[in-house]
């Protein structure tokens, strides 16, 4: 699927953009606005610059930036070049880039000047790629980003077809082998077009973006809204939640998503109806199921606004389900109906396909699904079934085909937007010398989702201070990652493969080792 002067459809959207709506804003990064006529133009120098240090067709480009007109420039640009686009979060710790980095073969990363981890990260590759940094900050060495975009001359056109790789998004942990969803151009293009379709967005509308972009919740709302002209406000983060409801009330936005954990930030911390909120249109929420009182308690709160409950995976580029605003009466706690192209199976464990009522794993099919896992054709042939991709989420249709989600098979946690492998930060942990046995399980949490719960077998004799357990964690990995909660035990529950039992962990009521 190609777009305007046959580059890449998205590609070739924003390129449409900038001759028939030059001077609209496309991207509002605090003080900074760019249009979609210097969009182009950056993308353009930033393309011609990748030419200029070798990048070719196929080759990968790491991002860790945070979400900034940089980012998106860097975004556009490498798909102009013909590159695919690896966003790196910009949280997370040397110990994660350095993997990630190696994984993905990254001929250019592109980084704050500022990040020490991203510096120390690029300095212990045994192959040093070509570096570019943003910001200010002295001694990197590296070559400014200003300086690269104004020196760049001429794009030369890759020929880039919509089977070509677009995106890595890295979706576990780094210890053991990572895992990098490859999503084609063609991918992103349906799903692109499914949302924007059920939203029914325009170039007059307006949303303030809070979720990053190597997330693909986040990704989705960039791209949606560029796609059709619309302009994208960002906002850092929900650290200070009322500058996300001002932001919302000064750029007169149309519209907002989030995970539930963003949505109940702003209804706990911020009188909503103090502020004129009167443009929203739409809300949308992903990244985890929300519960139904939160829903009724945001929909009294703007109940103007359209609310879209969805559902996806970063395996199906962003976006596998919506439930329209009107059924959200009559079917509480549904994930909904696929978006258009895709269709749904649940299987049981032989994979025979299920009647309506019955609970087995959701299979999904469509044009939408990755090409597999970046260098891991064995994971790819796990997941990947005769073109269907098994979720490892478990549920059930009803009798009109409205998913309704009861589980996951993966030991994953996903806490707020982040999604987090235990293995991670049981290895850390497991450096301590106090510590025998540890297991990291995620437990319910209301504001986040889930938070991360750390059970030690201390070593015998041994005492378990949890303040240094933390302080370890903290030296060695991404905030998000610090267990909340650190629980001695006697002994950790397993299977009788000697397996340790997760999920009764997240849940164990036996009486835990005197912790001193």
């Amino acid at each position: 699927m190609s777009g305007a002067d046959g580059h890449p459809w998205l590609v070739g959207r924003v390129a449409s953009h900038a001759r028939a709506i030059p001077d609209r804003c496309a991207v509002k990064d605090g003080a900074r606005e760019l249009d979609y006529a210097t969009l182009w133009r950056q993308a353009r120098a930033f393309a011609a610059w990748l030419g200029s240090v070798g990048v070719t067709r196929g080759d990968r480009v790491a991002l860790i930036l945070p979400n900034g007109i940089e980012a998106v420039v860097a975004t556009y640009g490498s798909w102009l070049a013909g590159a695919a686009v690896v966003p790196l979060n910009a949280q997370a710790k040397a110990r994660d880039f350095e993997p990630w980095l190696l994984h993905a073969g990254a001929r250019v990363v592109v980084h704050d000047a500022t990040h020490r981890d991203a510096r120390l990260a690029l300095q212990a590759l045994p192959e040093a790629p070509a570096v570019l940094v943003t910001g200010e900050g002295e001694g990197t060495g590296a070559l400014r980003w200003d300086t690269a975009l104004a020196e760049a001359g001429e794009p030369v056109d890759a020929g880039v077809d919509a089977a070509a790789l677009a995106l890595i998004l890295y979706t576990s942990g780094t210890t053991g082998r990572p895992k990098g969803v490859m999503l084609s151009h063609a991918n992103l293009a349906a799903n692109v077009q499914s949302i924007v379709a059920y939203l029914g967005l325009e170039a007059g509308d307006s949303i303030v973006s809070v979720l990053p972009f190597y997330y693909s919740y986040g990704a989705s709302v960039l791209h949606t809204h560029l796609a059709v002209g619309a302009r994208v406000v960002l906002e850092s983060n929900t650290v200070f939640p009322h500058l996300v409801v001002e932001a919302i009330a000064r750029e007169r936005a149309t519209g907002f998503s989030g995970v539930p954990s963003t949505f109940l930030l702003l209804l706990n911390r911020v009188p909503l109806a103090e502020h004129d909120l009167s443009s929203l249109r739409y809300l949308t929420q992903a990244g985890g199921a929300m519960a139904p009182a939160v829903t009724a308690r945001l929909r009294a709160a703007l109940p103007w606004a359209r609310l879209f409950v969805m559902y996806g995976q970063t395996e199906a580029t962003a976006r596998l389900a919506w439930l329209p605003p009107e059924r959200l009466d009559d079917k509480p706690g549904s994930a909904g109906i696929p978006v258009a192209g895709v269709a749904f199976e649940i299987r049981d464990e032989h994979g025979a396909a299920l009647a309506p009522g019955r609970v087995g794993e959701l299979y999904v099919r469509g044009p939408n699904v990755m090409q597999g896992y970046w260098q891991d054709p064995a994971l790819s042939a796990e997941v990947l079934r005769e073109g269907w991709l098994r979720t490892g989420d478990m549920g059930h249709l009803d009798d009109e085909g409205f998913l309704f989600l009861s589980g996951r098979r993966s030991d994953m946690i996903k806490t707020g937007a982040h999604r987090v492998h235990p293995k991670d930060i049981e290895e850390v942990i497991a450096e301590l010398p106090e510590v025998a046995e540890v297991a990291v399980v995620g437990i319910d949490d209301e504001w986040l989702g889930q938070v991360i719960k750390a059970c030690i077998v201390p070593v015998a004799g041994a005492s378990l201070v949890p303040d240094r357990v933390k302080a370890h964690c903290r030296e060695r990995l991404a905030t998000y990652k610090i267990p909340k909660f650190i629980e001695a035990f006697a002994d950790l529950p397993k299977t009788a493969s000697g397996k340790v039992r997760r999920a009764l962990l997240a849940g164990i009521t036996i009486e835990p080792r005197e912790v001193s």
